[in-house]
């Protein structure tokens, strides 16, 4: 995400601009479905020193703010910006994850599957074997 369309976001989301919230912002941009330890990598490249806790306080701003959505893949915590809502899909094995577009609304708001519930969002993963880990290939 360009640092203009970044500091736009945050703005929008009253939220304060910091060189952090645009560096990660930017690299999940690039880096989709990157986890903590990723985005680390890619964010101390750009400005140096930044801990593990500053990481996980500026994703937990942004998600808060639903810039960001965080995935519970069962292994470690997923990111990615919050573009337009689709599923996943998880591997088993090697823990790679990919995004599955929405054949339609699984429970539309206000219907009896709901038992009441106001839907705003949701989320769906799906698992199995990615082509590479049915192949074998590691």
């Amino acid at each position: 995400m360009p640092a203009d369309t970044a500091v736009a976001a945050l703005r929008g989301a009253s939220l304060r601009v910091t060189k952090q919230r645009v560096a990660v912002l930017a690299a999940l941009e690039q880096h989709p479905h990157a986890d903590v330890d990723q985005l680390g990598r890619i964010v101390r490249e750009e400005l140096g020193s930044v801990s593990t806790q500053a990481l996980y306080d500026v994703l937990t701003a942004l998600a808060r703010a639903r810039l960001v959505r965080r995935l519970e893949t069962g292994q470690r915590a997923r990111f990615e910006l919050r573009r337009h809502e689709h599923d996943h899909v998880v591997c088993r094995d090697c823990g790679a994850v990919a995004d599955v577009e929405r054949a339609g609304d699984p429970a539309p708001p206000g219907s009896t599957r709901t038992h009441g519930f106001r839907v705003d969002e949701s989320e769906v993963l799906h698992w199995g074997l990615c082509p590479r880990c049915r192949a074998g290939v590691h």
